[in-house]
């Protein structure tokens, strides 16, 4: 039997840390109901008056219990699959990347758009670098991932939302926050394709390429 020692690692603890915090304001978000809601939404005209907050806060907001609860329950579904591959460095990458490509998406090509909430744009954004860390790590799961989500989007860019997504997340999908959100995750991970597993934890903090013991 072989028993990895490099699941609790600095490495490991230090992105889960990221993911836990992010867990737990959407949690407080989500508690505060719909007043938070509306007060912590992307609202272009808040953020014309000078709400800059709600451009970092959007995120963390969600139309209901059930949109944040899957939206929630995805982050921490990728921090399992993604949690001893990504450095703590690179969560946070990639959910600011991912959060400006949304914003920044939204406010100069996406005009006709008053209000947003949700984390789904992000997700997208960290499968994306999850996979290709993956990748560059020599698992094909991550080229089946990112052939999955590039799919995806193709198919909400020609035909919308997927069937189920709007009636699970209880309002209206912005399917355009999927594209810039995986858009700012691309853009993080580009950088590590080049000098190699750059954004992956270092070999001695990853399962199986440490101590290990044989039974």
């Amino acid at each position: 039997m072989t028993q990895n020692t490099a699941f609790l690692g600095a490495q490991n603890r230090g992105g889960l840390a990221v993911v836990g915090i992010i867990l737990l304001a959407g949690l407080l978000v989500m508690a505060g109901g719909d007043e938070a809601r509306v007060l912590l939404r992307y609202d272009r005209q808040g953020i014309e008056t000078g709400q800059l907050w709600r451009l970092a806060t959007a995120h963390l907001a969600h139309l209901g219990t059930s949109h944040a609860v899957m939206n929630l329950l995805a982050l921490a579904i990728l921090a399992a699959l993604f949690g001893d591959l990504l450095q703590a460095r690179s969560w946070v990458l990639g959910i600011i990347a991912s959060a400006l490509a949304i914003d920044a998406g939204l406010w100069w090509l996406e005009p006709q758009v008053r209000w947003y909430v949700g984390l789904s744009g992000v997700l997208h954004g960290l499968i994306v670098l999850g996979a290709m860390a993956m990748w560059m790590n020599g698992e094909r799961l991550g080229l089946l991932i990112l052939g999955g989500v590039t799919a995806k989007l193709a198919w909400e860019q020609a035909l919308g939302p997927l069937p189920f997504t709007e009636a699970a997340a209880g309002g209206p999908v912005l399917v355009a926050a999927h594209l810039y959100g995986a858009g700012g995750g691309l853009l993080v991970a580009l950088p590590g394709i080049l000098p190699g597993k750059a954004l992956s934890a270092p070999a001695d903090a990853q399962p199986g390429k440490d101590e290990t013991t044989e039974e």
